[in-house]
């Protein structure tokens, strides 16, 4: 499972995934300008042990209202969505079907239609009242607790050397609580 994640087809392929809405942005630029180079030294690195996931981009947004974002840098991006396109199959499965986030044939619009027909039902195709709670676990990812979810893809993931990098990414997370390198 390991050496898939880390192949250049898959690394190749998680660029064009990854990039595909980010040509603009000048950090995804700046990788991409050596592409060859950051993939291979980032294939290398995996291979060997040698890598680590790096610190977080803390930044604000008002989308309407204020969040803060961690924003990982290119290369852990990348082995982010490496990881995924190989795990993705395994995962899927034991998600609940109503869950659409990250999802392949799921989404905001998916999950917009799956609303659309729960409301048609419950409100009889709406000649009665129907009501829907929205809401937003605030700073839901920030309190995952990571030894339980690395307890649950222990008991999952079976290659080490696969798990070994997972933890590294879940770890990365931490380093939110103890500070965030702006750069």
């Amino acid at each position: 499972m390991f050496l898939k994640i880390i192949s250049l087809e898959n690394l190749f392929e998680a660029w064009n995934e990854f990039s595909r809405e980010k040509r603009k942005k000048l950090d995804v630029q700046e990788f991409g300008r050596h592409l060859e180079e950051n993939i291979f030294a980032l294939r290398d690195d995996l291979l060997s042990g040698k890598y680590q996931h790096e610190s977080y981009f803390r930044f604000h947004i008002f989308d309407p209202k204020h969040r803060i974002i961690h924003k990982a840098t290119v290369r852990d991006r990348l082995v982010h969505r490496a990881a995924y396109r190989v795990l993705y199959p395994h995962f899927d499965h034991s998600f609940i079907f109503d869950s659409y986030s990250c999802r392949i044939g799921k989404g905001t619009h998916a999950a917009v239609r799956r609303l659309e027909d729960f409301t048609r039902r419950v409100s009889k195709n709406f000649r009665h009242p129907c009501w829907v709670l929205k809401f937003d676990i605030r700073k839901f990812f920030d309190s995952v607790d990571h030894e339980i979810l690395l307890q649950i893809l222990r008991g999952k993931i079976l290659c080490g050397r696969t798990f070994s990098l997972l933890e590294n990414i879940v770890k990365s997370h931490g380093d939110l609580r103890g500070g965030v390198t702006n750069w």
